[in-house]
């Protein structure tokens, strides 16, 4: 894929906010947000579903005016320019856009038509599509017959048939298996070595391993920011004991009180405990949980994932809150 010559030239910074906010009525879905975007950035935006990720994303993409705050994207104001965003960006939705009654090819044909490609360049950008997703051998094929993973590869094609540098992938792999996520991953990554910029959200924390930097939303927040390394050695100071026991939720229900762990949250089949002091734990916690019935299997300090990460500061702010809560009830006199 060769860039276009906006791609070369254009500023360093893809992406830059400040103090960004978006309400709806009474409704606050994105809160002050800062944060910028390096040009061959893969910059993962995270969070749970309702955190503002979608919001943010169409705010970027010229599609939603912000209530307050200031941004640029690829040099263009959000608020007066936004023809001009469009014009350098591909989206890809977390929901199947294209038409499933058309072939590949046909998809591929109309939307270099609405990118304004004329005959040669969409003859020339839908050769380079099919290869980069390795849908030739089924250039033919319905849509509606393809299963998700090529579904998704061909919406990428879709996206990048303008060459745009700037491309916003929104929950791209949601609903796909994990090969074809991996196989879809490898796509980005050669499209950042080529110098296209992306932009991804996800709510699998194992994918955001594979971004450059990540932020991380909540409630409209951003709550952390950094490379997934930063954030792992940062944020969790504290050690990570997993434990697989019988039966788990009832051991969860044991833990949470018991004053052995900082935070207990079920992973798969296993119990993750933060605590200070591992050593100590894994001497008091078999016999606790005999007391209890339950049956620990193996249990071992491990690294912290960044699902641990994100579960241990999602608690934090979400204890920051309610203490803040309480702080203003009581300053109004509320009991």
């Amino acid at each position: 894929m060769a860039l276009s010559p906006e791609a070369d030239n254009g500023p360093r910074e893809a992406v830059e906010v400040e103090g960004l906010v978006k309400r709806f009525g009474a409704f606050t879905a994105v809160d002050r947000i800062s944060f910028s975007v390096t040009r061959g950035e893969i910059f993962g935006f995270l969070g749970p579903n309702g955190a503002g990720k979608s919001t943010t994303i169409r705010i970027l993409c010229g599609l939603l005016l912000p209530t307050e705050g200031r941004g640029r994207v690829y040099g263009f104001d959000l608020y007066t320019e936004s023809e001009q965003i469009k014009q350098h960006l591909g989206y890809m939705s977390q929901r199947f856009s294209l038409y499933e009654e058309l072939t590949v090819r046909e998809n591929l044909n109309f939307y270099g038509g609405l990118y304004g490609l004329n005959e040669r360049a969409k003859r020339e950008r839908n050769r380079w599509a099919m290869t980069m997703a390795d849908l030739a051998d089924l250039a033919d094929a319905p849509v509606r017959s393809l299963s998700g993973g090529w579904k998704q590869r061909l919406a990428l094609g879709c996206a990048l048939l303008h060459e745009p540098p700037l491309l916003f992938l929104d929950e791209p792999t949601a609903g796909v298996d994990p090969i074809s996520r991996r196989r879809f991953w490898d796509l980005i990554y050669d499209l950042a070595g080529r110098g296209v910029t992306v932009f991804v959200t996800t709510h699998y924390l194992d994918e955001a391993e594979y971004c450059d930097r990540l932020a991380l939303i909540n409630n409209g927040r951003i709550i952390a920011m950094g490379t997934p390394t930063d954030l792992k050695m940062r944020h969790m100071t504290r050690s990570v004991l997993e434990v697989e026991c019988e039966p788990l939720i009832p051991a969860m229900e044991r833990l949470a009180p018991s004053g052995l762990a900082e935070e207990v949250a079920i992973f798969g089949n296993t119990l993750h405990l933060v605590v200070r002091d591992a050593g100590g734990t894994m001497a008091r916690l078999s016999p606790f949980l005999a007391g209890h019935n339950i049956s620990v299997r193996r249990m071992e300090t491990i690294t912290p994932s960044l699902e641990d990460v994100f579960v241990s500061l999602i608690r934090a702010q979400g204890s920051q809150d309610a203490g803040a809560a309480g702080a203003t009830g009581a300053d109004h006199g509320e009991s």
